[in-house]
């Protein structure tokens, strides 16, 4: 008899507090990564010409983004006081 299979995360939660850690596996590192690298390439292009309202939207889509993958590939969230 095989025994249920645990989910495997992407984005495993703090010990202390709300919210996940760092990740654990390399599907989260390059979610990071690639957060990371569209980032510094819309401060590239949309900052040096002055578009600063334009980059503040687009690193708040990004963000929304990296939320909602954090949300659907980490830990359930909830307050936690350490183990």
């Amino acid at each position: 008899m095989s025994s249920p299979r645990k989910p495997a995360f992407w984005f495993p939660a703090k010990t202390y507090g709300w919210g996940w850690g760092p990740p654990n596996c390399w599907q989260g590192w390059a979610v990071i990564a690639g957060f990371l690298l569209l980032d510094a390439a819309g401060a590239a292009l949309l900052i040096p010409v002055q578009a600063t309202e334009g980059f503040i939207a687009y690193t708040t889509v990004l963000t929304l983004i990296l939320i909602i993958i954090c949300w659907r590939k980490g830990e359930p969230l909830r307050w936690r006081w350490g183990k």
